[in-house]
């Protein structure tokens, strides 16, 4: 089968021709129909975070296929069944976290194209308790984002404490900001597109953003303050800058969610401002599997758009090339 796989931090990621994976007792094999590209991806195949990845390593975890084997053990799944490989690839199910409904905080994870082999091949083994069934109304393309850029984004949003009638600032509208705008308005929140693209603004405008702000023309953390300020700022941006300028824009009581990670891993706190005007920072990880359903359930039932442009996966480095560079809209997926 055809994998891709980076093999050095420092050099392009390879198509090899390699097995179809063993299973391990639990697993089930998926035939990947669409894996989506993920910021998360890049930075796996460059060792940027503090915790790098064992190479070889194929990485991936936006991928939608049909299961075609089931391991020792499996219970719950089937052959045929169309389900996504997502982020959180396995937990332990029995600490703390993980039976008090927070299972992406286990420390026992492994994660899916970060520390298990992921979804930019054609075949996958994940753990059968992990999937997520894909209901039969949202397509393999649609679902691919959805698997990480929608759930974490979803997650940010209910981790807010958003309210019907408060306003949510955005930052970043790109593959996961246009997801996060959208579930803030079915949340009922007005809602402040902030970007430095004007493509990218066009794109909130038709997804029913009630402003936009361009921070390459103006300065959002007044143009949001004149608005009243945010109740709620959730940055998908990784410039250390743009969390300042977030913090700046929430009125008192406001609620900062941090979901971007930026590679110097520090940012700016104003303490006095923090304290005087009860501002709470929140971190907000990826969503859960019951997350990842409700998700799913929320685009059958057409309350979601998911932009994403399709590519082949022999194009991974000029990929992740024009993703850097910010020449995608919103999300690319690779048809396998």
């Amino acid at each position: 089968m055809r994998a891709a796989m980076v093999t050095r931090f420092d050099g392009p990621i390879e198509i090899r021709d390699v097995p179809v994976p063993e299973l391990r007792p639990g697993q089930v094999l998926v035939r990947v129909e669409a894996s989506g590209l993920c910021h998360t991806d890049i930075h796996a195949a460059r060792g940027d975070w503090p915790v790098k990845p064992a190479l070889p390593l194929t990485p991936g975890h936006e991928g939608i296929g049909v299961i075609e084997q089931v391991g020792p053990g499996v219970t719950g799944r089937a052959v045929g069944e169309r389900v996504a490989v997502p982020w959180l690839g396995y937990a332990c199910g029995i600490c703390d976290y993980c039976v008090s409904g927070r299972e992406t905080l286990c420390e026992s994870q492994l994660n899916t194209g970060y520390s298990l082999n992921g979804c930019h091949a054609d075949y996958v083994a994940a753990y059968a308790g992990h999937v997520v069934l894909v209901p039969e109304a949202v397509s393999s393309f649609d679902a691919a984002p959805l698997t990480c850029a929608g759930v974490t984004t979803y997650k940010a949003v209910k981790v807010s404490g958003l309210r019907p009638a408060e306003r949510a600032a955005i930052f970043g509208i790109g593959g996961l900001g246009h997801l996060a705008q959208q579930y803030a308005q079915i949340f009922g929140a007005e809602t402040v597109a902030v970007d430095v693209t004007g493509e990218k603004l066009l794109l909130a405008g038709e997804l029913g953003a009630t402003h936009v702000v361009n921070a390459a023309a103006e300065d959002p953390v007044a143009a949001i303050r004149h608005l009243g300020g945010a109740d709620v700022a959730v940055v998908l941006a990784a410039d250390p800058g743009v969390l300042q300028q977030a913090h700046a824009s929430l009125r008192r009581g406001g609620r900062l969610v941090l979901v971007s990670l930026p590679r110097d891993n520090a940012m700016s706190l104003p303490i006095f401002e923090t304290v005087l005007g009860g501002i709470s920072v929140i971190g907000s990880i990826v969503g859960t599997r019951a997350d990842l359903a409700e998700v799913f359930r929320l685009h059958a039932a057409g309350r979601t758009t998911v932009k994403y442009e399709i590519r082949k996966l022999d194009e991974i480095n000029q990929c992740v090339e024009d993703v850097l560079a910010g020449r995608i809209p919103a999300r690319l997926v690779f048809e396998l």
